[in-house]
């Protein structure tokens, strides 16, 4: 059975709220089957967006980069994504080292 997107999304933020990490609904997708993108704000000018996929070879669910670079260009990516999918949630983490806890274990 998998998790809706709003209970991935909820235990995700209380999950970085534990380690210190701010972090932020940015766009309130499909509650039950939205994906879900992470864009890392390194504070400095920098971001990373990350989409959760499918590694076809081992069958697993994992986090990969959509795209990296001056934030304001990943803003405009991220904006793109949402005009293909309204239902897309976006979730803004806030460190500074870059910390966003997706390759920790049950976050796949």
């Amino acid at each position: 059975m998998r998790l809706t997107a709003e209970f991935w999304v909820q235990a995700y933020l209380a999950r970085l709220r534990l380690e210190g990490i701010p972090a932020f609904v940015v766009a309130h997708g499909d509650d039950t089957a939205g994906a879900v993108l992470v864009k890392m704000n390194t504070l400095d000018g920098q971001a990373r967006a990350f989409q959760r996929r499918f590694d076809l070879q081992t069958g697993a669910r994992v986090w990969s980069v959509l795209t990296e670079g001056n934030e304001a260009e990943v803003d405009v990516s991220v904006a793109r994504q949402r005009e293909f999918d309204p239902d897309l949630w976006v979730v803004e983490v806030e460190d500074r080292a870059g910390r966003h806890l997706l390759d920790d274990p049950g976050l796949a």
